[in-house]
């Protein structure tokens, strides 16, 4: 007993030292743990983002609750991109370091980041102008706009931060370097939940810049944490080594890497698509009080799904590496084992929804009709959470292998057949009102999860070339 407490205590110090590994031998759940631990760590982290801001932006009242949410849907297709560069960038270089190609993985890391600039100052420059309109689109009140369109612009405008901190961490990875994503999550969250309060609320005879402050903390904060990742990509001594002098445009890389990213990218950007449009629906069946509490209890959601997203996403990285390695059979199991782990993890987390779901949401706010909105959606929602577990890493593991364009269709086919259909219809022509709509979420993440693990086993995805 004494000899296995040790042993996972190594196993924890080993994930947290940042070092590059070769996850193609040994130990295949030894493998998984060394890359799950600083994942569900850093997304941990990254879920803190979304219950800091809440928090403190909840005691400035509904209508600042409802503009963060509101911010955070739309907001949604710039993480949409994010990920999905991250998603081709994980997959590309996890491929060049099983087939022990650092230099390829170097120039692929570099070039990633190109692209991600490239496009990010396109999101930043619409999203400050059109601020206004993409919140009344999704169903915000005039006076929640005006309180806090503003809001909306900063985190639109510097969403440079955002991408960068999501596909650099994609590029540590790839090549199996997970601790060192960890940290720069850790520094990014810390900075943040230092100045919420001073930016939003002030300090001494200065009062603050209100709801802005938040935003310009959460900016300030993942900025830094891309300062970090750029230090260590420029003048670390990983694997990835990037000099000055290549960062040039290399087009053969780039046409290569966006033909991987842009189904990755639509993939997620289907999945918010339908996030925006229950946003929506929620708003208009209960309001601005059903929106603040429909916005607490998703912020919970995240809070849980992302660190499961970590287990997902060593998934990826083995799957990648074990590719490029020659071993598809080894990748299956690590898969199998993953999506297991995630499965047992996420049942907790469903039982804690349904059965504590009152105290989560009354910590946030103290609004009775917000309270039960919240508790019912939280309730709702965190039913499925087993099946979003499987769904996650299944969903991943395709992405691991570079075949991106499978799970856009499993997305496409979940939420824009089943949960929106569901939802719209449900509203419009049932007197289920808000309880069914939440229930469209559980029901659509079921199918998607039993399509992935049919699609899987079949085992197409053990022939794709990057």
């Amino acid at each position: 007993m004494l000899s296995k407490i040790n042993q996972g205590w190594q196993i924890i110090k080993d994930s947290l030292k940042g070092e590059e590994r070769d996850y193609t031998q040994g130990s295949i759940k030894t493998a998984i743990f060394l890359l799950a631990i600083p994942m569900i760590l850093e997304l941990s982290l990254e879920s803190v983002f979304a219950l800091v801001d809440i928090f403190f932006v909840g005691k400035l009242g509904s209508n600042a609750i409802a503009i963060v949410g509101f911010t955070e849907s739309l907001i949604t297709l710039v993480y949409s991109v994010a990920i999905g560069l991250s998603t081709a960038a994980t997959a590309v270089i996890a491929r060049r370091i099983g087939e022990k190609n650092t230099e390829g993985a170097s120039k692929a890391s570099v070039q990633a980041i190109i692209i991600s600039i490239f496009i990010s100052i396109i999101l930043g420059i619409s999203g400050w102008i059109y601020a206004d309109k993409l919140l009344t689109f999704i169903g915000a009140s005039e006076d929640v706009i005006r309180e806090g369109h503003m809001f909306t612009k900063i985190m639109f405008g510097f969403n440079i931060v955002i991408v960068l901190i999501f596909l650099i961490n994609g590029i540590f990875r790839g090549a199996g370097n997970a601790a060192l994503a960890m940290r720069s999550l850790w520094i990014a969250s810390i900075l943040n939940i230092i100045l919420d309060p001073l930016l939003i609320y002030g300090i001494g005879t200065w009062n603050g810049w209100g709801i802005e402050g938040a935003a310009i903390a959460t900016c300030i904060g993942r900025g830094s944490g891309v300062v970090y990742q750029l230090y260590h990509l420029f003048g670390g001594s990983g694997v990835i080594r990037i000099r000055w002098s290549d960062v040039v445009p290399d087009f053969d890389v780039i046409r290569s890497m966006i033909k991987l990213a842009w189904p990755a990218t639509f993939q997620f950007i289907i999945a918010s698509g339908s996030w925006i449009i229950l946003t929506r629906l929620v708003a208009e069946e209960g309001g601005t009080d059903a929106s603040a509490g429909y916005q607490i209890a998703i912020r919970n959601v995240v809070f849980f799904i992302l660190p499961a997203w970590g287990l997902s996403n060593a998934a990826a990285t083995l799957t990648g590496q074990n590719l490029g390695a020659g071993s598809p059979e080894r990748a299956e199991k690590s898969v199998m084992l993953a999506m297991k782990y995630n499965a047992i993890f996420m049942a907790f987390v469903s039982l804690i929804f349904i059965f504590l779901s009152r105290p989560i949401i009354g910590f946030f706010t103290q609004d009775a009709d917000v309270v039960n909105i919240g508790v019912r959606a939280l309730q709702i929602i965190g039913s499925g959470f087993i099946f979003y577990g499987i769904g996650m890493v299944l969903i991943q593991a395709l992405n691991g292998a570079g075949d991106t364009s499978t799970p856009t269709w499993i997305n496409f086919v979940g939420f824009w057949m089943i949960q929106i259909p569901m939802a719209y219809l449900i509203q419009y022509y049932t007197d289920f009102g808000l309880d069914g709509i939440f229930a469209a979420v559980p029901i659509a993440e079921t199918m998607i999860a039993i399509v992935a693990y049919i699609v899987f086993k079949r085992g197409a995805w053990k022939t794709v070339k990057v």
